[in-house]
Parts: C-alpha cells; sequence; structure tokens
C-alpha cells in the first residue's frame, strides 16, 4: 500500500509535465513554469482544460469538443489554432509536421495521451481510493492515504472554469469526495487525535458549512478533549445552520450524540 502512494507521489517528480487544477490552475513542463504568452491565446488553455477532463473517455470529435466548450462558435481553423497552441506549449522544441505525444489525433478524434503527464485531482482521486480500500484491512494505512488526499487537494477544480457548464459536474463530484474523505479520516482519528479530528471538521465546514457529519464529529472529539461546553455549543450551531439554510433538523444520530453529552 505505501508502495503504491510513493508510486503516486514519485510520477510528480519523474512526469514530463504537472498539472494543478485543484484550487489554482497551473501547468509545468519539464519543470518550467507556463505562462499565457506560452499558450499563445485563451482557446488553447480552455481546450487543454477540456482535454484533461474527458481524459478517461474514448476520442472525441471536433465537432463534439467544439459544442461542449464553444457551443459551435469556433470555425475549423479556429479550432486548429487552439491545438497548435495546445502542442506548442506542450512541447516548444518539437519539429514542424511531426507527431505529437500528448495530443493524439485519428482522423477527426482527439485525445490527451496522460502517460507523462501528472494530474493532481488523478493523483487525489487515488488517494482516496486506496484509503477506501484499506478501511476493512488496516485503518492506518488508510489515514496516511486520507492524510495524502487532503494534502494534495487545494480548493475547487479549475477555480478559473467555475462558471463553464462543462466544468460543474467534474467539480462537484471531486468537492464531495474531498468532503467524505474529511469525514472518514476525522472519524478515524477520534480516538487517537480529536485535535486534528476537530481541525479536520472545522476545514470541511470551511467549504459546506451544512455538512451535517462534521459537526457531530466535531461534537464527539471536543468530548474526547473533556470540553462539553465546546460540544454543546457545535450542536447548537449545527442546529441553527440547519434550520436557517434548509428549514431542516439534525439527524437522529446527531441529536442522539447531544442527548448523550447533555446526560454527562
Amino acid at each position: 500500500m505505501l508502495e503504491q502512494i510513493n508510486q503516486i507521489l514519485e510520477k510528480k517528480n519523474t512526469a514530463i509535465i504537472t498539472v494543478q487544477t485543484l484550487g489554482n490552475f497551473e501547468v509545468w513542463v519539464e519543470g518550467k513554469k507556463l505562462n499565457s504568452k506560452d499558450w499563445g491565446r485563451e482557446k488553447s488553455i480552455q481546450l487543454f482544460q477540456f482535454f484533461l477532463l474527458a481524459r478517461s473517455r474514448k476520442a472525441m470529435l471536433k465537432d463534439t469538443i467544439v459544442d461542449k466548450l464553444w457551443e459551435d462558435d469556433l470555425d475549423d481553423q479556429g479550432f486548429k489554432v487552439a491545438l497548435h497552441g495546445i502542442n506548442k506549449a506542450l512541447e516548444p522544441n518539437r519539429k514542424s509536421h511531426s507527431d505529437t505525444n500528448f495530443l493524439q489525433r485519428n482522423g477527426h478524434t482527439y485525445q490527451l495521451n496522460t502517460e507523462n503527464i501528472f494530474i493532481d485531482s488523478v493523483a487525489f482521486e487515488q488517494m482516496v481510493s486506496i484509503g477506501n480500500q484499506q478501511l476493512t484491512e488496516n485503518q492506518k494505512h488508510s489515514i496516511i492515504a486520507f492524510r495524502k488526499a487532503l494534502e494534495i487537494y487545494k480548493g475547487a477544480f479549475l477555480p478559473d472554469r467555475i462558471y463553464e457548464d462543462w466544468s460543474a459536474d467534474e467539480r462537484e463530484r471531486l468537492q464531495l469526495m474531498y468532503l467524505s474523505t474529511c469525514t472518514e479520516l476525522a472519524e478515524l482519528l477520534l480516538t487517537e487525535n480529536p485535535v486534528e479530528s476537530i481541525q479536520i471538521a472545522q476545514q470541511t465546514l470551511l467549504i459546506d458549512i451544512a455538512w451535517e457529519d462534521a459537526y457531530r464529529i466535531q461534537m464527539q472529539a471536543y468530548l474526547k478533549k473533556g470540553n462539553r461546553p465546546m460540544a454543546i455549543k457545535t450542536y447548537q450551531v449545527c442546529e441553527k445552520v440547519l434550520q436557517e439554510e434548509f428549514g431542516i433538523k439534525p439527524l437522529p444520530e446527531t441529536r442522539k450524540v447531544y442527548e448523550m453529552i447533555l446526560k454527562i
């Protein structure tokens, strides 16, 4: 398991291209950080980001790509210019008309070859997967993997495309994965390290103030530390937030923890 984690992290050091998509968008080619001039135009950046998002799909037709990104508001020449910008940015020393290493074209279809590309969102997802697999086998290994995942997640997926429909589903999916991972890790640490458990719960609530699991775990962690007043206050905050946000009451399991605290 530790070998798997190390392999994922090692790819960041050995890959030709490193891409940050979480919290910010940055690309490094052989250690050099690309700037806007390296891309040539904004549409090249958008197109590359879309290829990152669609990396696991089958090769896509040009018309499909253009329709999803720009609603057909780009002609053949504009698409070729955008592609050229990507190839020039990723392979600045490639000879003209020679094959490209990263953008693969087959007729009218295109696909990104990620073999030599480290993508932070992929690494994050791999760490979460390892952590989940270890939950029934070795929870200490789960803790290691989940901690690494949280270190990788720096914020929302492609925040520069937050108003673009094509990136919304992936952004939400990764955020939900992050929140669930925070919950799992905070719960695993309740007994061993209640202080860290509280910190992770607070970190979760900064992203989703109504994430009830975080309140419940935080209550339990405060109780582990012997801080009954803060455990009670945490429930009261939870109750207020859920009422204001959704007009609902806390779940029975949250209420059960609160009632147990009141009896102490």
